[in-house]
């Protein structure tokens, strides 16, 4: 499908004003479509549409949601129309809309239009679902001062864009992968022997990146915080334990950033937060969130 590119100068430069990779998207857009289009041209459309026909499409949400992907959707509809259609409208990514509520305005050629559909609806869908979601958490805690923060928990080959959807709702990433930063976790720590050796080994083999290590118990976290830990993840601790994990952190090694993990839901986030931890880990955002319902009309 190498025809249908490169994106146009103004997708590109919307995608990487958000802090997206253009190769990354031209990837994942790539893909999708090769998925509709792998047996041959769309053939209902080309069967119903004539090909003189054009329209306006509006992508609205059903119910009220935060966007994300908007370069995203753009990039599908470069892909399958290149220039031959226009933008009237658009939102920023990351905007709040109530249902019904336009988040973007496309004229062009009708083929073309029902033929991106799905590609750009599957993406944008996914990832406004994650900034909604997002956006909830951030909501819940906000006056505390920690954090929302995802995971490497992510659908294979969309991370970069479900990470991108997680700052949309105002959360904040954690590593992108496994070369970016040093996370040393249960299993990690019994192969070193301890969590003091695992750090002395991580430090040794990549002093520059980042290290965190995940504790199961307040022991482990004193050992961790005496062996200067970057960041420390409370696996499985109640808001009471992470409280009292705050107070020896403050004690010990107020440099020390602290980050809640495991089970976490809504319903009991601000508690988490207001123990004074920095970051709520919260892996449901990109493998849990329901996409946003949009629909793409066309008028």
């Amino acid at each position: 499908m190498t025809e249908l590119y490169p994106f146009s100068e103004a997708v590109e430069h919307a995608l990487v004003a958000a802090g997206l990779e253009v190769a990354d998207v031209r990837r994942v857009v790539t893909t999708a479509l090769e998925e509709d289009l792998r047996y041959g041209p769309d053939a209902t459309t080309a069967s119903t549409v004539p090909a003189s026909a054009r329209a306006v499409a509006e992508l609205t949400p059903r119910s009220p949601g935060v966007v994300a992907g908007l370069p995203v959707m753009l990039a599908v509809f470069d892909a399958v129309l290149g220039s031959d259609y226009e933008v009237v409208s658009s939102k920023p990514d990351g905007s709040r809309l109530a249902a019904g509520e336009p988040a973007l305005v496309v004229r062009g050629p009708v083929r073309g239009l029902l033929t991106a559909e799905r590609t750009a609806l599957n993406l944008v869908c996914r990832l406004s679902g994650i900034a909604t979601a997002t956006a909830e958490w951030v909501s819940e805690v906000e006056g505390t001062g920690a954090a929302i923060r995802d995971s490497r928990k992510t659908t294979p080959g969309l991370r970069l864009l479900e990470k991108y959807a997680v700052r949309c709702g105002g959360g904040v990433n954690h590593r992108m992968g496994l070369g970016d930063a040093v996370l040393i976790k249960d299993n990690h720590v019994v192969a070193a022997g301890s969590v003091t050796a695992a750090l002395a080994a991580a430090r040794e083999h990549a002093p520059e990146l980042p290290c965190e290590v995940e504790v199961d118990d307040l022991a482990q976290l004193e050992e961790a915080l005496a062996a200067g830990a970057d960041e420390v993840l409370l696996d499985n601790f109640t808001p009471a334990q992470c409280a009292e994990a705050v107070t020896r952190r403050d004690t010990v090694s107020p440099k020390t950033r602290l980050e809640s993990s495991g089970g976490l839901t809504l319903d009991r986030g601000r508690a988490y937060a207001e123990s004074g931890v920095d970051f709520l880990s919260v892996g449901a955002l990109t493998h849990s969130s329901p996409a946003l319902d949009l629909g793409m009309d066309l008028r």
